[in-house]
């Protein structure tokens, strides 16, 4: 089984590596570019084939180490 974790900082977070993006982008005369938040996809194969237990293990690693849960947000996808 195949899952994504991204990981994005939470809202009300600073996120100055979002702001040079879309600094950047605007120096290279992308104008239309307002506000950028940058984050992280995390691809997984997972040798589980129950769905909702893959789902739990997934949550669990996000907790433990995948994010860093006071400033930032997942979101899994089971595919």
């Amino acid at each position: 089984m195949k899952a994504r974790v991204f990981v994005t900082l939470k809202n009300g977070v600073l996120d100055p590596q979002g702001k040079a993006i879309g600094h950047a982008l605007n120096g290279l005369g992308f104008g239309s570019v307002g506000e950028v938040r940058q984050g992280k996809v995390i691809d997984l194969d997972l040798s589980e084939t129950d769905a909702t237990k893959a789902k739990a293990s997934l949550k669990d690693m996000c907790e433990k180490l995948l994010a860093n849960t006071v400033i930032e947000k997942y979101e899994i996808e089971i595919r």
